[in-house]
């Protein structure tokens, strides 16, 4: 027979819904909705059905689904939906380099590309205090070049932690990407996981890690943004197996 002294134990239902479209996109699912009803059914019909689905990718391309954050302290997630195409110790960019940035020491950096079928919601790493946002502009090379983080348009950020732990991020334009949106500036205050930009349409995300930081992925993993954890405090470096 149950404690009448304990409350019942409960389990709450999670169920799937269709992931809402970013207001950021809305306009250009509008236009490329016009666009196709002009074709359907004033000048040009079979195009018309090739914009259907033009117009279905659109508003794919602008979802923006929930996502459940890992808590606690000594924790980087993910900022970017993707592919980690790259993990290794490197100079720090110089805009966000000294003292008011990440310092002068080479720092692992884990780049995530994202194909022009991610999600393109870029979320914050960690909570804190955003204290740098440094635009520059650039070429408009393809994102998965080692070359793109220095010579692409690009956004770096500096979120600094409660504990004055600094993590640097990059937004970096590909070769279809033309433009960076960002929806934070400096003095901001951010939680991890919160939505502080995207881009149009394909490109990269870069994340400095602090150096008694571990990746806690991979080479060749898909990571959500806001979800997968990539950086641990005190930890030891991932390693995975491609099956």
């Amino acid at each position: 027979m149950p404690s009448l002294d304990k409350p019942p134990v409960t389990t709450t239902t999670v169920k799937w819904r269709f992931p809402a479209i970013h207001p950021e996109g809305r306009k250009y699912v509008l236009i490329s909705a016009a666009i196709t009803l002009l074709f359907l059914f004033a000048i040009w019909d079979e195009l018309g059905f090739f914009l259907i689905g033009l117009t279905v990718w659109v508003a794919a391309f602008f979802r923006d689904p929930v996502r459940v954050t890992p808590q606690g302290g000594g924790l980087i997630v993910s900022p970017a939906d993707g592919l980690v195409t790259m993990i290794e110790r490197v100079p720090v960019p110089r805009e966000i380099s000294g003292a008011e940035g990440l310092g002068e020491n080479p720092l692992v950096r884990v780049s995530i590309f994202m194909s022009v079928f991610d999600v393109h919601i870029n979320r914050t790493p960690i909570t804190g205090t955003i204290r740098q946002v440094v635009y520059i502009a650039g070429k408009f090379l393809n994102a998965d070049l080692d070359k793109a983080s220095e010579e692409n348009e690009r956004q770096h950020f500096v979120v600094e932690g409660a504990d004055g732990m600094r993590v640097g991020f990059t937004q970096i334009a590909g070769l279809v990407a033309r433009r960076i949106v960002t929806f934070v500036k400096p003095g901001d205050m951010v939680v991890a996981g919160q939505r502080f930009g995207l881009i149009r349409f394909g490109s990269r995300v870069d994340v400095y890690l602090p150096d008694d930081y571990a990746a806690q992925v991979a080479l060749g993993q898909r990571c959500i943004a806001g979800e997968t954890l990539i950086g641990r405090r005190g930890g030891t470096a991932a390693e995975g197996v491609a099956q």
